[in-house]
């Protein structure tokens, strides 16, 4: 099944579908203002293109805002400089007589059309520059500071404060739910996968572990294989779902995908947090240090976690031969890099140690500490 998110872009869409009826009824307003006032004005055909302008740029805008790739600062700046320039001549298209009687401005509700813009392109702060820019525009004009212009400039700053901050709680809104979508998909799929491996996989290894268990030699060799694949697969199948990329992460919920019949694993039972990306990193180093007791330990392990508040330590302890101190250097030497790089290369990354003990016949012990914060 294929899930469609829309993009992140989407989810604006509705707000600025508001802001482009916002201007077109703002327009309307307009054009009422200057059907009754018009003969009032010091210039009136002067203040009637001055209307067709801004008739002209509420259809550039609501053309201009529709495409997500036009929302740019280009046309964001130039919608702010066109609504400026109109409330600078707005003084004179009026007379200082009209403004002084109290007409409204040519402008009127008009001017918060970039408000809104800016507010819904960037947020809380983008819309509140863009509306002080405006309101002191529009009281410098006027000549004078009175209560209703004083009251317009202030509900003006509110709108793109208010407006800003919806637009931020939507796009947030829209990413969570992308993500949740993306997580819901992740997870039917492992369903998928887990139930066509039990029918298949599971089910032979199953079979083979019960016709070789009475076996002796390579047979009942395999046949114990076959039964502890079978385990960790189960394990694997149970436990395994897609792991958040970010935050913190609960390093018993990392390790206990290694857990099966031949690695113990003995854990808090509270959580054990880190931030994703070490426990990421420890889990890794942790599954070097159990693929090296698989190969040269018996395959027998135990894997043990200790929160110490300021650190976390993972100690893997398997019962095989071991190996006499120096052999790890020998090894580097060599070029077999494999304890060098995949575990202790990985904690000192991360600010972190890592303690190898080996003695030959004493099996080895591999002790991981990460602490909480890397310094």
């Amino acid at each position: 099944m294929v899930t469609h998110v829309p993009a992140s872009g989407g989810f604006e869409l509705p707000l600025w579908r508001a802001v482009a009826v916002f201007r077109v009824a703002s327009l309307a307003y307009v054009c009422v203002i200057f059907a009754r006032d018009a003969d009032r004005y010091a210039h009136p055909f002067a203040a009637g293109a001055v209307v067709l302008v801004m008739a002209v740029w509420t259809a550039v805008t609501a053309v201009g805002y529709a495409a997500p790739a036009r929302r740019g600062w280009p046309l964001l700046l130039a919608d702010l400089g066109v609504v400026v320039a109109i409330l600078l001549v707005t003084p004179w298209v009026m007379g200082r007589a009209a403004l002084a009687a109290g007409l409204p401005t040519l402008a009127v509700a008009w001017l918060s059309g970039p408000v809104l813009a800016w507010a819904v392109s960037g947020g809380r702060r983008r819309g509140a520059a863009a509306a002080l820019v405006l309101g002191a525009t529009d009281l410098a004009t006027r000549g004078m500071v009175t209560p209703t212009a004083l009251n317009g400039a202030i509900l003006m700053l509110l709108a793109g404060v208010v407006v800003g901050h919806v637009a931020r709680l939507t796009v947030t809104a829209g990413q969570r739910l992308q993500r949740a979508v993306e997580l819901e998909a992740a997870t039917r799929e492992r369903d998928r996968l887990a139930r066509d491996i039990h029918d298949s996989v599971l089910q032979v290894l199953a079979l083979v572990q019960r016709r070789g268990a009475h076996l002796d030699g390579e047979a009942g060799e395999l046949a114990r294989l076959a039964g502890e694949q079978e385990a960790a697969l189960r394990s694997l199948i149970s436990k395994a779902g897609p792991l958040p990329t970010e935050g913190q992460l609960d390093v018993r919920e990392l390790l206990g995908r290694y857990a099966s019949a031949t690695v113990s694993l003995s854990a808090p039972a509270t959580p054990v947090p880190l931030p994703a990306a070490v426990a990421r990193e420890l889990a890794a180093a942790t599954g070097a240090a159990l693929d090296n007791a698989a190969r040269h330990g018996g395959g027998r392990a135990w894997v043990l976690v200790e929160d110490e508040g300021a650190a976390v330590t993972v100690s893997v302890r398997d019962e095989g031969p071991g190996f006499a101190p120096d052999r790890l250097v020998e090894a580097a030497a060599q070029g077999r890099l494999g304890v060098a790089q995949a575990i202790r290369g990985r904690l000192i990354d991360l600010g972190g140690a890592a303690r190898i003990s080996s003695a030959p016949g004493s099996g080895t012990e591999v002790e991981l500490t990460v602490p909480r914060r890397k310094p």
